[in-house]
């Protein structure tokens, strides 16, 4: 299989596994964050293989600890379904260290420096997290775990662990952007995502601002 024929079997992939999330984790947030990654590529000056790029773009959540039970199984299965489709294993492990380290939690803990390739999809995905879909996205994975929209008795954490960080009964939404969201414009790596980011950091301020009026009653 040529280059395009290898990432439409990652791209069927990806849509197997990811299609009935109800997190906002879904194909469609796949498919947004496959052509953040592309006009990132497109935009840079600094070379990266745009396959392995894209395949890591389209399997990204494949084993997120926070979506799958079982993580490690997970990504033995995509290490098995790299190899099957034509991926060497020096490819595969290319992709898997992206795909296992882009994740805000990972920030968490000890930081990895991440080539150029996994830079790349880094910024696309957390620009997903921000702007407009962004705040979206907040609501709906809030909702689909039972998070409270909003308490002014709770503060936003200043500092967590990972597991802190996924103990959602700690949190609100309307803290999510405070405590991970209103940080990624800062943690963008490429300088066309950070001009992207820009743009949508200004709109979750601003919405940020609005809700806080309408909350309380400010006319």
């Amino acid at each position: 299989m040529n280059n395009s024929q290898i990432l439409n079997q990652v791209r069927l992939f990806a849509q197997q596994k990811m299609q009935s999330d109800q997190t906002g984790h879904g194909f469609d947030h796949i498919l947004r964050v496959v052509k953040n990654a592309s006009y990132i590529l497109e935009h840079e000056n600094q070379p990266a293989d745009p396959t392995i790029t894209l395949a890591a773009a389209y399997l990204h959540d494949i084993a997120d600890d926070k979506l799958v039970a079982d993580p490690q199984q997970s990504e033995q299965q995509l290490q098995q379904f790299l190899t099957k489709i034509g991926f060497s294993a020096e490819q595969g492990e290319q992709i898997l260290l992206i795909t296992h380290n882009i994740s805000f939690s990972k920030s968490l803990e000890k930081s990895l420096s991440l080539p150029f390739s996994g830079q790349i999809v880094q910024d696309a995905d957390r620009l997903d997290a921000i702007g407009a879909i962004g705040i979206v996205r907040a609501v709906y994975y809030g909702g689909a775990h039972q998070e409270t929209i909003y308490d002014p008795m709770i503060a936003p954490r200043r500092e967590f662990s990972k597991a802190a960080y996924r103990d959602l009964t700690q949190e609100t939404i309307i803290n999510h952007f405070h405590e991970k969201l209103l940080k990624l414009a800062k943690m963008m790596n490429t300088a066309t995502a950070k001009r992207l980011a820009r743009h949508r950091q200004q709109f979750m301020l601003d919405f940020l601002a609005e809700f806080q009026a309408e909350w309380q009653g400010r006319k």
